[in-house]
């Protein structure tokens, strides 16, 4: 029975993979798709849970990759399945990669989706918000354990100085009321340097924090405030 029920999942997550690859506007026939696969939902994601545990102890990265999506289209409001998701990309992903500059798609791909869908899908959610300005003030900005980090930190500053010629900041999910309260807080006025993102970020997280986020943003904006009037001063 319990192999019966574990191939049942595996199908219904088969058919969440390809729903998962529909463009963003199709977000509410997603959630009705959703609510039709009634107690299969909580089976199939126990069952990808499961099996994404083992790959990751086994280091089976790139095909964790595809369940994780599963398991962001499955549990779209469980901030875990997000974090779990961008840290996997990030962090164990990338540093496989054998050439630095194949690196840099893995990290970039962790922040969108943090971004983009994570915090899109639940943005009251400080958790999220916390690994996404983590993930600027570290991997990107100081990360002196990836022999990447310096890339990082240059193709970031080329997507943002495109953006900035453009004034197009919503690209990369920041607006210019949120910016301007940052400068002004933070005397924060390069928004090529990573922590400017780290500093925007964490900010915004604070909002939404509760007791136990509070004091991990906190220390994020102390460090990456430091780290930026360092940088930007030498």
């Amino acid at each position: 029975m319990a192999l019966v029920a574990a191939l049942l999942a595996a199908g219904v997550a088969g058919q969440v993979l390809l729903a998962g690859e529909r463009p963003a506007r199709a977000a509410t026939a997603d959630e009705s798709m959703l609510a039709t696969l009634g107690g299969f939902r909580s089976l199939a994601a126990e069952v990808i849970w499961y099996r994404a545990e083992r790959m990751q102890d086994e280091g089976r990265f790139a095909e964790l990759v595809q369940l994780t999506s599963m398991l962001t289209w499955l549990e779209p409001h469980d901030a875990e399945v997000w974090t779990y998701s961008s840290w996997n990309l990030a962090y164990n992903i990338s540093v496989r990669m054998p050439r630095e500059e194949d690196r840099w798609p893995w990290v970039h791909e962790a922040i969108r989706l943090l971004r983009d869908e994570g915090i899109r899908r639940n943005p009251a959610e400080a958790s999220l918000y916390r690994e996404l300005a983590f993930m600027f003030e570290l991997k990107i900005g100081v990360d002196d354990n990836d022999t990447a980090a310096k890339l990082y930190r240059e193709e970031w500053r080329k997507i943002v100085a495109d953006v900035q010629a453009r004034d197009a900041w919503g690209e990369i999910g920041m607006t210019k009321d949120a910016m301007s309260e940052i400068e002004r807080v933070y005397g924060v006025s390069d928004w090529t340097n990573p922590q400017a993102s780290a500093i925007y970020w964490a900010h915004n997280g604070l909002k939404h924090a509760n007791n136990q986020e509070r004091p991990f943003l906190n220390e994020i904006l102390r460090q990456s405030v430091t780290l930026y009037r360092r940088q930007t001063a030498s």
